[in-house]
C-alpha cells in the first residue's frame, strides 16, 4: 500500500511547481511505494517523471546510469517533506547517493523518446540461451494479446514478450515461466536489465500457486506441457495467444482449444524477410498465431 496520498501528493507537486520551472500538465507520477512499479522503463519513456519513493532504494541512481542516463537531472530537497530548499544534479554526480527517506524527486531525461517502442530490438536483450523472435512478429504479438495496463499475463517460454508486455503492463504483473535452467537465468538477467519490478520468474505452473497474480491472458510457446487445463481452471474467462513454428502442434493446437473450453478466434502466419548486408533476402521464421477466448457462449 501506498505512503503518499492525495494530500501529500498534491504538496509535493505544488513544491515542486514553485522550485523549478515544470510544466505540470507533462509530468508522469509513478509511486513506487509497496506496489511493482518499473522506474527505468518509465523515466525512459517521458521526459519529466515525479517519483515518490520509500527510504529502501540505495541503488536506485546507480540503476539508472547503468541504464545509460547519466544525463537526467534530479531535483530533490534533503528531507521527506515538501519544505525547505531544492537542489538539482544530473544523475552522474549522484551515482553513489541512495534515496534513504520517504520522498518525492522530479527526474528530467532531455533523452526520453517520448513513449514506449513496441518490438525492441532484439540486441536490447540479454544474448543468454534464448533464440528471440523477430522484433516486427514481437510487435504483432504484443498488438494481439491487447494489454491493458493493469492486467496480469502468464507467459510461458516467451522471454522477449515477457519483458516488453511487463514493461506495457505498468500496473498490472507478469508471471513469466521457464521450464529449462538456462532460459530462467536469461530471464532474471533480462529482468535486471530493464528494470523490471512487476516480473515474477517461476519453473513450472502445473499447480498455480494461489500466491500468484491470477493471469487475464496468457502467452504460450506451444510445446509437449502446454498448460491450457491449468490456465482455464485459474481464470475460466482467460484469452490466450499460442505461438508455433512446428506443423505437429499447429495441427493439433484447435483442437486442444475446443478441448479446454476455448473458443478459436484468429489463426494467423506471419512471414518477415529483410534485405541483409550483402544485398541478400533473409528470410525470417514464420509462425503461427492462435488467439482464443475461454468461457464464450
Amino acid at each position: 500500500m501506498s505512503i503518499f496520498n492525495n494530500e501529500s501528493i498534491l504538496a509535493w507537486l505544488k513544491y515542486f511547481s514553485d522550485h523549478s520551472e515544470i510544466d505540470l500538465s507533462t509530468v508522469r507520477i509513478l509511486d513506487i511505494t509497496g506496489e511493482n512499479r518499473n522506474l527505468l522503463p518509465t523515466v525512459q519513456a517521458n521526459r519529466s517523471v515525479l517519483v515518490f519513493t520509500d527510504g529502501n532504494h540505495p541503488e536506485i541512481f546507480y540503476s539508472m546510469w547503468d541504464e545509460g542516463m547519466g544525463d537526467c537531472e534530479i531535483w530533490y530537497n534533503e528531507g521527506s517533506e515538501p519544505q525547505g530548499p531544492m537542489k538539482h544534479n544530473l544523475l552522474s554526480e549522484m551515482i553513489d547517493r541512495g534515496v534513504n527517506v520517504s520522498a518525492a524527486m522530479l527526474i528530467n531525461n532531455p533523452r526520453a523518446h517520448s513513449g514506449y517502442r513496441i518490438g525492441l530490438d532484439n540486441d536490447s536483450f540479454s544474448p543468454g540461451t534464448i533464440r528471440y523472435v523477430a522484433p516486427e512478429i514481437r510487435a504483432v504479438i504484443l498488438k494481439k494479446l491487447c494489454l491493458d495496463e493493469k492486467e496480469t499475463i502468464c507467459c510461458v517460454s516467451g522471454e522477449s514478450i515477457a519483458v516488453e508486455a511487463a514493461i506495457a503492463v505498468r500496473r498490472g504483473h507478469v508471471v513469466a515461466v521457464e521450464y529449462k535452467p538456462g532460459d530462467r537465468q536469461t530471464m532474471e538477467e533480462n529482468v535486471v536489465r530493464f528494470g523490471l519490478n512487476n516480473v515474477l520468474i517461476v519453473d513450472d505452473m502445473e499447480s498455480y500457486s494461489h500466491r500468484w497474480p491470477v493471469p487475464d491472458v496468457a502467452f504460450l510457446v506451444a510445446s509437449p506441457k502446454l498448460e491450457l487445463q491449468t490456465l482455464v481452471r485459474v481464470n475460466p474467462k482467460i484469452r490466450v495467444v499460442i505461438y508455433t513454428l512446428e506443423f505437429s502442434f499447429m495441427s493439433r493446437i484447435p483442437g486442444m482449444l475446443w478441448e479446454n473450453g476455448i473458443q478459436p478466434t484468429e489463426v494467423m502466419q506471419l512471414e518477415v524477410s529483410k534485405v541483409g548486408r550483402k544485398d541478400e533476402i533473409e528470410v525470417q521464421p514464420a509462425p503461427w498465431i492462435f488467439s482464443g477466448q475461454a468461457g464464450q457462449e
